[in-house]
Parts: structure tokens; C-alpha cells; sequence
């Protein structure tokens, strides 16, 4: 189990996570909505352990990944951050072998086991066929396949998805959302993942973590957190809340004032 432990961060006296307490069980898809500065990304970035907090401590397992092997950690725990870049002239199937560089023996050298990983992971994900392409050439739902699938050949036990949809077009958002929804049902990977869209997050996660003020305000199952009380107190915005006929899950639709 992921548990993020009384957690505060400051950058100089601006504090940026306040006494975050957070525990995300094996298995769970869980999705962290809050307005721009928050604190969202940072509280992934902590719980990757690319952030020290001023105060608190991450647990995987009971034990602080901050005193973890680092090769060790990243063969449980995987992170896709926003905005990332491979390096330029990287293939997909190069990009896709980087996340083997945890398991990789002496000078980097992978066997003929990681590069059977790195091809499941690339038909995990549907882009064996783009395998020779350099990744600066794909598309942006391609791109992110590419990856996720490098988190793949990681064999993590947990991912943390940074606005895995950011810069995407609708089709491509849900395309993504689908797929990690996939992989967290077929492999029991326990997923994280910080997300604008509130209809997304309803219909996608088990589990809502809503963020304010650089504190959890909410948290709970998608029909207990997405309200139209919720919504104008975080967001401002009055709503109407409605269920889907089809998924059974919330979503919200804005309200138009008369003075719009």
C-alpha cells in the first residue's frame, strides 16, 4: 500500500501542501481534481519521491520510500509527469526499453528477458506497430502510449499519471482514460492520477481525492464527491448533477446565470 503521511511542502513561506494524509490501496484507480495550484502535482511528484516534504513521509509498505533503494523503488513504483520528452531520435521501442534501465545489469546491458518485456508492454498498450517510428514523429495520443507503455516495462505495482490527458483532443483523452482503466483492472496496478476534467475523473476512477487550498477537502466514491454543492465551493461553478443512463455514474453540466 501507497500512504502519504501528514505531508507539507513549502517553497520558501509559500506552503504548497499543508498536512496531506492519504492512503491508496492495492489495486485502486484513484483521480485527484482540485483548481490550477492546489497542490496536485506536487503531491505526486512527492510520492515519487521527486520532492522531499518539509514535513511527513511517504510509505510503501509501511517502510519510507525515502530510504529506499532507488533501482528497487522504481521496480514497484512508476510516474508519468506532464510535459515529458524523450530524447531526440528516440525510437518508440528505445523509449519503451528506458523503463527496463531499473532492472539493467552491469553498464546498462539488458537480456533477451527485458527485451520480452518491452514487447509485451508495447502490445499492452497497441503500438507495436509504431515500434520503429521516433517517438518525435507520433501524435499526441500516441505519444502517450508510447509511455505508458515505457511505465509498463517497469513492472510496477503502482503508476502515478500526472494530467495524462493534458494537450489531447476529446477523442484521444477518453482513448487513454480507457486504456489505463484497462490496465488497471487486467494487471492490478494500483493507479493515480491528477485529472481536470470532473466528468472524467466520475466516470473513469473508483475513488475521487478532490484538493483546496493545498489541503484534501474531499474525499470518496465518485456519486459521494461530484455535488453541485461540491462544485461551486471548489470551483465556483453552479451545476447541475445528473447520472448517466448508460455507466451509472455522475456527471455535471454548468449552468448559465442570467448575467452570462
Amino acid at each position: 500500500m501507497l500512504q502519504a503521511k501528514n505531508i507539507t511542502i513549502k517553497y520558501g513561506a509559500k506552503t504548497v501542501l499543508e498536512n496531506v494524509s492519504l492512503d491508496f490501496a492495492e489495486g485502486s484507480l484513484t483521480a485527484i481534481i482540485g483548481r490550477n495550484g492546489c497542490g496536485k502535482s506536487t503531491l505526486l511528484k512527492t510520492m515519487s519521491r521527486s520532492l522531499f516534504p518539509l514535513e511527513g513521509d511517504v510509505l510503501l509498505d509501511g517502510q519510507s520510500i525515502f530510504r529506499q533503494n532507488t533501482k528497487k523503488l522504481a521496480q514497484r513504483l512508476a510516474i508519468l509527469s506532464q510535459g515529458v520528452r524523450s530524447p531526440e531520435d528516440y525510437t518508440v521501442r528505445r523509449l519503451v526499453c528506458c523503463g527496463r534501465y531499473p532492472y539493467a545489469g552491469f553498464g546498462g546491458r539488458l537480456t533477451q528477458k527485458d527485451f520480452d518485456v518491452v514487447d509485451r508492454a508495447v502490445a499492452d498498450v497497441n503500438i507495436v506497430h509504431l515500434c520503429d517510428r521516433p517517438v518525435e514523429t507520433l501524435s499526441g495520443g500516441e505519444r502517450q502510449r508510447a509511455w505508458i507503455a515505457m511505465l509498463l516495462a517497469q513492472e510496477p505495482e503502482i503508476m502515478l499519471l500526472d494530467e495524462p490527458t493534458t494537450f489531447l483532443d476529446i477523442g484521444c483523452q477518453y482513448e487513454i482514460l480507457r486504456l489505463v482503466r484497462r490496465l488497471n483492472r487486467e494487471k492490478g496496478i494500483t493507479t493515480v492520477m491528477v485529472l481536470h476534467d470532473l466528468n472524467q475523473a466520475a466516470r473513469y476512477a473508483d475513488r475521487i481525492v478532490v484538493m483546496q487550498d493545498h489541503r484534501v477537502f474531499a474525499d470518496g466514491l465518485p456519486e459521494d464527491i461530484l455535488t453541485e454543492e461540491l462544485i461551486a465551493s471548489v470551483f465556483g461553478v453552479q451545476a447541475r448533477v445528473l447520472r448517466d443512463d448508460v455507466t451509472g455514474t455522475p456527471y455535471y453540466i454548468p449552468m448559465e446565470s442570467e448575467s452570462d
